[in-house]
């Protein structure tokens, strides 16, 4: 008997839209690309970009905002491998990782876009939104671990993480994430250390 045919559904123009910022907008940056690339690359009309979003600026935050779901479902996937607090610390590292040896890799995209745009504008505003999803993330992961001052350390930690991406993205080094867990470790180490001397009354 044969097999029924699979019905593909083609994606919307909102999808096509993205798909194609997203290409264009990372590997070339959200100034230097415009509107009849993104619309032409997508096969969508110029109306229905405006329709759909209203502005270049909205296209560029829903690019952004896609970016950053995407980076959290990556880290999420890879922190549910890590069982104690050290670990599970230590794997946004490992995650940051596996975006640095992905082929298309370009730097982050929220640090390139801030870089690119007017204070207070959409884009700024996504690419904060990012930023404090790191930084908040960092400050769970460490209060979790039971730390003197969680949100030290994360500030410390976030430093790492922006440096390891500036270094994997300028130097073309993958082995920035390593190097940056590397001090993390020793940071976590410290810090819980430091507790236990403050708990001993030393």
């Amino acid at each position: 008997m044969p097999s029924k045919a699979t019905t593909v559904s083609k994606p919307s123009a909102r999808e096509r839209l993205l798909a194609a910022a997203d290409e264009l907008f990372y590997s070339e940056g959200v100034q230097s690309v415009g509107i009849d690339r993104i619309v032409q690359k997508a096969g969508v009309a110029k109306a229905s970009l405006y329709n759909l979003f209203g502005s270049k600026e909205e296209l560029v935050q829903a690019y952004l905002d896609a970016r950053h779901a995407d980076t959290r479902a990556q880290v999420e996937r890879v922190l549910t491998r890590f069982r104690t607090p050290r670990e599970r610390l230590l794997g946004v590292f490992d995650a940051q990782g596996q975006l640095f040896t992905e082929p298309d890799f370009n730097g982050c995209a929220h640090m390139t876009a801030s870089a690119e745009t007017q204070p207070g504008s959409r884009v700024e505003g996504a690419a904060n939104r990012y930023r404090l999803w790191v930084r908040t993330l960092f400050t769970d992961l460490a209060r979790e671990a039971g730390v003197a001052d969680p949100e030290d350390l994360a500030r410390q930690l976030h430093l790492l993480y922006d440096g390891a991406g500036v270094s994997a993205r300028m130097d073309r080094d993958p082995s920035a994430a390593t190097t940056a867990r590397a001090a993390a470790a020793a940071l976590f180490d410290a810090a819980v250390k430091e507790k236990e001397l403050v708990d001993a009354g030393q």
